[in-house]
């Protein structure tokens, strides 16, 4: 599946529904139980930080080097200054408390240690985006990192393996073919989390920071109707170019996210291979944001997202603004318990093709038919509070898959290899459910639940935004130009824009609670019942219902889920 953009054009959202292979930039990298051999030593202190043994330098020309110039979003600017709130804002004191680890050179970095207040951040300068040999992994051996005022780990200049996004980006001279199969293998961004090991990132934001040449105003001054974007970073763990996050050989070392915003960003491509990663964030837990290009890959490993909402209320649990596709490995992912988000989020596609996937949110979006594995997805007829576990049961009595959602819910999508053709019941606690088949699949992407486009279409058919509607954000952060419009040129080393969304205002604090594994064997941290949502039964029917969940291969859909009749009559 392919999609073509042309220059000059608006990357458009189109509700399309498609599933992955991985085919072409490089070979993998990976890592055995022991540390990597050449790694270069970083272990963090705020008594101080050694490099293979040594203090740090303060020498910019060093492949290491401290400094406390972090990137964040000023207090006491104008509104020239960027699009952030009072909220967003944080003062010089605040920043300067920060110790910046800057890396310039290529290889691998052991992090270990503990950091209060300080960022990791990678920055080969402005070839390596072209450059093959501008790799770096990050192997997390036991790190803790906080940052209050930025994302904690950033990487900003290192090779996009997406050679032909790059070249179209930059040059525009010839059409860059969009697609679900991506292969990141030799992307510059690499994050491994060492076997056997215990390693959280605690991070903040940068709202969007306008370059101060680009802003246009209004003709009486009061507002910017057009700028360009220099700085804005969404999430508490962020890559401005393609990222691999794997595990070691085992696959049993714990990356911890826990984000004011966002959790673990892209602006281009991200896959998961391994690992288990734990986010918590007061919006979209992964948020890969080049719309109608970016690709999430989920390859592996075991990957629990728990939307708090933060003072935003709202998030989804992952969101990707191409195409999100599932190969492999354990998926959990619970978005915001009071807005009308989606466990998973997809404007290009999404893909099913393996793994244990368990979402849960107000809104579900459509799976692409051709997905490669069955999956149920139910729409409840009245909001369900989190904390209560769900089971699929087989005709023999056993529990097949089960789950506990962390937050408050309407519809449940189901994926897993042990989903076989045939007839189960579906239990909340020891409370036997009915529901009918079919149905809608409630409020879909953000859409209404609305058929998905066809390549190129916005969700009325046509190829430019509606009367009222905001177009995306042009690639280089600017407002997309109006129908007829020629874009303004991008200057070279600019990077892809973001999701042309502004951050929340920051939340009051984060929570720890966490969505459960598909056992269900531990309670969730917070199970309150929030206020109704919007959502619910999508489908406005009364069909008859029934306790029986007939399973074929392939989408399986039940509308109207609540008790049974009996246990309503109780």
């Amino acid at each position: 599946m392919k999609k073509t953009f042309r220059r000059p054009v608006s990357l458009a959202l189109a509700l399309a529904l498609a599933a992955s292979t991985l085919a072409g930039c490089g070979e993998s990298q990976t890592a055995g139980a022991d540390l990597p051999e050449g790694a270069v030593s970083l272990v963090l202190s705020d008594d101080g930080i050694t490099v293979d043994g040594a203090v740090v330098t303060e020498d910019e020309s060093a492949a290491v080097y401290t400094a406390h110039d972090i990137v964040y979003y000023e207090d006491g600017q104008d509104f020239t200054y960027g699009a952030g709130s009072e909220s967003d804002a944080h003062t010089a004191e605040e920043a300067a408390a920060h110790t910046v680890v800057h890396i310039t050179q290529p290889g691998t970095y052991v992090l270990s240690g503990t950091l209060s207040a300080g960022q990791i951040a990678v920055d080969l300068g402005e070839d390596a985006k072209t450059d093959p040999s501008a790799v770096v992994t990050l192997y997390l051996n036991g790190v803790d990192i906080t940052c209050t005022v930025a994302p904690a780990v950033i990487f900003y200049r290192v090779y996009e393996c997406d050679t032909a996004w790059v070249d179209y980006d930059e040059n525009g001279t010839e059409d860059y073919e969009a697609t679900y199969a991506v292969d990141t293998s030799a992307a510059g961004a690499n994050v491994i989390i060492a076997d056997g090991t215990e390693n959280t990132i605690s991070g903040s934001y940068v709202a969007k920071i306008y370059k101060p040449e680009s802003v246009t105003l209004s003709e009486d001054g009061t507002e910017v109707t057009d700028a360009k974007k220099l700085h804005k970073y969404d999430g508490a763990f962020y890559s401005k170019m393609s990222m691999n996050v794997s595990g070691g050989e085992v696959g049993d070392g714990i990356l911890t996210i826990q984000a004011e915003n966002e959790g673990l960003d892209s602006e281009l491509h991200l896959t998961i291979n391994g690992g288990d990663i734990r986010i918590t964030s007061g919006d979209d837990g992964i948020n890969t944001n080049e719309d109608g290009v970016s690709v999430t890959t989920i390859n592996g490993g075991t990957l629990t997202v728990n939307v708090t909402g933060g003072m935003a209320g709202e998030g989804d649990g992952i969101d990707s603004n191409g195409w999100l596709v599932i190969n492999g490995g354990t998926v959990i992912a619970a978005a915001c318990a009071t807005s009308a988000d989606s466990g998973l989020d997809s404007d290009m596609g999404i893909y099913l093709n393996g793994g244990t996937v368990i979402a849960s949110g107000s809104m579900l979006d459509e799976i692409a038919e051709d997905s490669a594995q069955t999956y149920a997805a139910f729409s409840f007829a009245q909001t369900q509070a989190g904390g209560e576990t769900y089971s699929l049961k087989n005709e023999s009595g056993e529990t097949v898959l089960s789950c506990t959602p962390v937050n408050a819910f309407s519809q449940l999508l189901l994926s897993s290899p042990d989903l076989a053709e045939g007839t189960y019941t579906f239990w909340q606690g020891e409370t036997q459910l009915a529901g009918a088949e079919g149905g809608g699949m409630g409020m879909g992407g953000g859409m209404g639940g609305m058929q998905p486009p066809q390549d190129g279409e916005l969700p009325d058919g046509s190829t430019a935004p509606a009367d009222g509607e905001t177009p995306p954000e042009h690639p280089d952060g600017s407002d997309a130009p109006a129908d007829g419009e020629t874009p303004p040129e991008m200057p070279d080393g600019q990077q892809p824009g973001g999701d042309g969304q502004e951050p929340p205002a920051k939340p009051d604090g984060q929570e720890d609670g966490m969505p459960t594994p598909p056992d269900g064997s531990e309670a969730p941290a917070d199970g309150q019942q929030p206020p109704e949502m919007p959502g619910g039964d999508p489908s406005g029917t009364s069909a008859e219902t029934s306790t029986e969940f007939v399973l074929s291969a392939g989408a399986n859909r039940f509308s109207q889920v609540g008790p049974a009749e009996a246990d309503a009559r109780a």
